[in-house]
C-alpha cells in the first residue's frame, strides 16, 4: 500500500493492457524473451513513454530507457 500511495503521490497512473498493446507486444521482435518485460515495452511505444530497467536486452526496442 504504501509504494501505491508514494506512485499515486509521484503522479503515477494505471496503465491498463488495450488490443493495441497486445498487438504491438506480439509483433514486438525477439529481442528478448520475457512476456511481460515485452508487453511493457510495447506499452511504452504506443503511449510514448519511458522505460525504467537495467536491462540491456531491452535497448535494441529504440525506447528511452532510464537505469
Amino acid at each position: 500500500d504504501a509504494l501505491f500511495d508514494i506512485a499515486v503521490d509521484a503522479g503515477c497512473r494505471p496503465l491498463p493492457i488495450s488490443w493495441t498493446h497486445a498487438e504491438a507486444a506480439a509483433a514486438l521482435p525477439m529481442h528478448h524473451s520475457d512476456p511481460f518485460d515485452r508487453m511493457l515495452i510495447a506499452q511504452a511505444r504506443c503511449e510514448n513513454l519511458s522505460f525504467v530497467s537495467s536491462d540491456s536486452k531491452l535497448v535494441p526496442y529504440g525506447i528511452e530507457l532510464i537505469s
